[in-house]
């Protein structure tokens, strides 16, 4: 898939998804702001194209005094997590705001994961594989095969599989999976 292709359906998808997801985003908003301190995004630094620390927004689905780390990480990470971040992280509502990234060039929808800006394991060995050359997206290859439920080894080769064999079918048959497992929550263990 040619990069100009691959960012024309990025724009379109994204601004149609705004569009359909606009009402159930100012309602996500409401919740997050009426059941807890703090603003309704929480602005991420992650890791992007080459390396680059970019911003991402998220609704917030945690406390605001929760330590800047992968979720699997923090100790006790039921007890940071809102009641509506519990239900936004399962629908994968709190994701809504990335729309933003992809729409300023930062992210694209089809891509690996952005990693935490502090996800030295991650980050190194997707640059040994040549993953990190790849825009990050909403939703990957690793996201449909696995998503909480795989080891950092694991992504990086789904990552690679993707790098491997990219085109517009490819992402197209990603997105209908992501779409399919959200419904349904899969591979969601946080």
């Amino acid at each position: 898939m040619t990069a100009m292709l691959k960012r024309l359906t990025d724009i379109v998808l994204s601004l149609i998804v705004a569009v359909i997801f606009l009402i159930p985003a100012i309602l996500v908003w409401i919740a997050v702001r009426a059941t807890s301190p703090g603003p309704a995004i929480y602005w991420s630094d992650r890791v992007g194209r080459d390396n680059q620390i970019f911003r991402m927004p998220k609704f917030r689905s945690m406390y605001i005094d929760t330590p800047a780390v992968a979720t699997h990480l923090l100790q006790q990470n039921a007890s940071h997590i809102t009641p509506v971040g519990r239900f936004i992280r399962k629908t994968s509502l709190d994701e809504i705001p990335q729309l933003w990234s992809i729409l300023t060039g930062e992210m694209s929808i089809v891509g690996p994961r952005p990693a935490l800006f502090n996800q030295d394991d991650l980050v190194a060995l997707r640059t040994e594989c040549g993953v990190h050359r790849l825009r990050p997206g909403l939703t990957g290859w690793a996201q449909v095969n696995g998503r909480d439920e795989i080891s950092i080894p694991d992504k990086v080769a789904l990552d690679a599989v993707y790098m491997q064999r990219q085109s517009f079918w490819f992402d197209l048959y990603i997105i209908g999976m992501t779409a399919q497992r959200v419904l349904v929550s899969k591979g969601v263990s946080h």
